[in-house]
């Protein structure tokens, strides 16, 4: 149980470092993702980028299993 939980403080610690970086990167815009703002109201369903992250994991995973 210690060891997971130090793994995944890592990976956060990791992820909020990169988070600079990562926020560049066109994820989230893509063509097809929903995006509707409006005064009081933002929403947000980036259904393309969900699509190509999960195809991108699963060859990872895939690749190294």
């Amino acid at each position: 149980m210690q060891k997971i939980l130090i793994i995944t403080g890592a990976v956060i610690l990791f992820i909020g470092l990169l988070y600079s970086i990562l926020k560049k990167l066109p994820f989230g815009r893509l063509p097809g993702d929903i995006f509707y703002a409006s005064d009081k109201f933002t929403f947000a369903f980036p259904i393309i980028t969900c699509i190509i992250l999960s195809i991108v994991i699963s060859i990872f995973l895939n690749i190294f299993r």
